[in-house]
């Protein structure tokens, strides 16, 4: 199944099915004026890496493999640790450090929605690398029709 983001129109697939045939790293998948959704696909033993977005919610699904998630106000003190599995829901509020890892024996494959948008439409990234090169040098950036907040504080990384 190949999923083309058309950006801001109506958009209806099986999402369940682009999540588990998804194998790059990150997929976008659909952008809308205020939300976004991804499509990830984590090795065994890797993980999403530490990061905050200061003014982005995120819901992520797991519909394949194991994880761990962790989560803290703070890099260092990262007191939610939770195993989960298919099916389950993550939800990171704003501001929030967190990771998940995948403690499987499969790729882990998820999706995540975020609100503002966070990343460039349609944007294919196949490994953590790809995606920590393009934003880097600017070239995963939300499109201009996007809302977002007044003043957009940059993502943290550990």
């Amino acid at each position: 199944m190949t999923i083309k983001d058309i950006g801001p129109e109506p958009q209806s697939f099986d999402l369940e099915g682009a999540t588990l045939e998804n194998t790059n790293y990150r997929s976008v998948a659909w952008s809308g004026k205020y939300l976004q959704l991804t499509l990830m696909s984590i090795p065994v033993g890797e993980d999403i890496g530490l990061e905050a977005h200061p003014e982005t919610d995120q819901f992520l699904r797991l519909d394949a493999g194991r994880g761990r998630v962790q989560m803290g106000r703070t890099k260092d003190r990262l007191d939610f640790d939770q195993e989960v599995e298919d099916g389950w829901a993550i939800f990171v509020p704003a501001g929030t450090w967190h990771n998940v890892t995948n403690i499987g024996d499969e790729p882990m494959q998820l999706y995540a929605v975020y609100a503002p948008v966070h990343h460039a439409p349609n944007k294919i990234q196949e490994t953590a690398a790809d995606a920590e090169r393009d934003e880097e040098s600017g070239d995963d950036e939300p499109p201009s029709w996007s809302v977002q907040p007044p003043r957009q504080p940059s993502d943290e990384h550990a």
